[in-house]
């Protein structure tokens, strides 16, 4: 597993995925719209590895609060003696803010950063691409929404492309590089070595909703919201989290991502469906998405409080009203049995994406889901998990938990098939 792990893993760098035809490129200029959490971090990346970046916002005051967290993290690193006061003025010195799109100008790459909205997101494309150079590649770093959606409202979609980045940027260590059916293979393989070039992982999908991480992390987060509705005690909930191998419980993780937030993408979601004629059933997570948003108003962490309480100059705690919201049961399940409902529902999920060509390689599943969401580094990967726990058993497990717990368990054909066959992912 360890020797796969690594072999993938250099694959990966070597640019497995990176169209092989295009020469290398290197961007001089990079924009950036939006100079919130996401946009604030990738700005940073950007200069600390040597590039110049217009950071763009609303106005010059949001804009300098981004600056100033970009500030931060150059002092904390200072502080740590990672780099001198004169890498830090460096770097300071190649960051310009504006509210005035035509800072864009001569930029080889723009990324949007703003708010989970698609409409948004559609008006500041229109923006920039005013003053967009002809061979400038646009990109967007949305975790939810289809790159085809936002590709459409662009008068280039050919340089169209999705970037997507983990947070907090400046420590997590994928990104996730979306092509539609229109992206050239310029615009893939600029987007792959400017990756590469700030020190990140690229992975390479293809694009759907949530793509292949938003999609397959969900089911961790909303496994645990359907253990705690179900009437499992959140601190066993949290603890089996960490204790199956994940860095943080699924709580905690909501509250971090902020549980108004993924209230926001389930309705955005649930609108997309409608819009085609679907429906979307309301499933026990929903309820809890519910309860918190709209019953007892406790959005995540930067709201104040979520799931937990965080008391300044203390330890974070389960929020005490919790249970009253959702009691304890008294058939609480076994720690084995969530374990295998946490890990079981993402590797299902993954499957899925391999099945229906979202995945284009078996390292990009392995490799994106450490780290991307840290998924159990020890398993090797979500599919690889697979192959050590063995087809047949795991075809025989899967089955099981679908009668016990709903059809997100169900296997799909693909690994029905594999496992009739002996094959394994490689």
């Amino acid at each position: 597993m360890h020797n796969n792990f690594k072999i993938q893993l250099n694959n990966i760098q070597a640019g497995e995925s990176r169209p092989k035809s295009i020469p290398k490129s290197s961007v001089q200029k990079l924009g950036i719209i939006g100079s919130g959490l996401m946009g604030h971090g990738i700005c940073y990346v950007a200069a600390i590895t040597g590039i110049e970046v217009s950071m763009i916002d609303v106005t010059i005051k949001k804009a300098q609060k981004g600056l100033n967290k970009i500030e931060s993290i150059l002092k904390d690193a200072q502080n740590k003696g990672l780099i001198t006061k004169n890498k830090k003025i460096e770097v300071l010195n190649r960051i310009t803010i504006s509210d005035d799109y035509s800072f864009l100008q001569e930029c080889d790459l723009i990324i949007e950063a703003v708010f989970e909205d698609r409409l948004l997101k559609s008006k500041v494309t229109n923006l920039a691409e005013k003053f967009m150079d002809s061979n400038c590649v646009f990109a967007s770093n949305t975790s939810t929404i289809p790159i085809s959606i936002l590709a459409n409202q662009s008068t280039r979609p050919s340089n169209f492309i999705g970037i997507h980045f983990f947070s907090p940027v400046h420590k997590m260590k994928l990104v996730e590089i979306i092509k539609t059916k229109t992206t050239s293979i310029d615009t893939l393989a600029k987007a792959y070595d400017f990756a590469l070039c700030i020190g990140k992982i690229p992975i390479v999908v293809n694009d759907s909703r949530g793509f292949y991480t938003t999609r397959v992390f969900e089911r961790y987060t909303s496994e645990g919201m359907a253990l705690l509705y179900e009437g499992n005690p959140a601190e066993l909930i949290e603890s089996t989290g960490k204790e199956a191998g994940y860095p943080v419980g699924p709580l905690a993780i909501l509250d971090e991502i902020n549980i108004g937030l993924a209230a926001h993408i389930r309705n955005q979601k649930r609108l997309e469906f409608q819009e085609n004629g679907k429906t979307l059933s309301k499933q026990s997570w929903d309820e809890v998405l519910s309860v918190m948003t709209k019953d007892v108003k406790r959005l995540g962490r930067s709201d104040g409080g979520g799931f937990y309480e965080y008391p300044e100059s203390n330890v974070k705690y389960i929020w005490p009203n919790l249970e009253s919201y959702f009691p304890i049961s008294k058939n609480v399940l076994a720690k084995k049995e969530m374990i295998d409902r946490m890990i079981f529902s993402q590797v299902i999920e993954t499957i899925r994406c391999y099945e229906e060509g979202v995945l284009i390689s078996v390292a990009d599943a392995n490799i994106g889901s450490v780290f991307g969401w840290g998924f159990p580094i020890i398993t090797g990967g979500t599919l690889q998990y697979v192959n050590d726990y063995g087809f047949k058993k795991f075809l025989k497990r899967s089955k099981e938990l679908s009668k016990l717990y709903g059809k997100r368990f169900s296997p799909p054909q693909l690994l029905i098939e594999m496992a009739s066959q002996n094959k394994k992912f490689n």
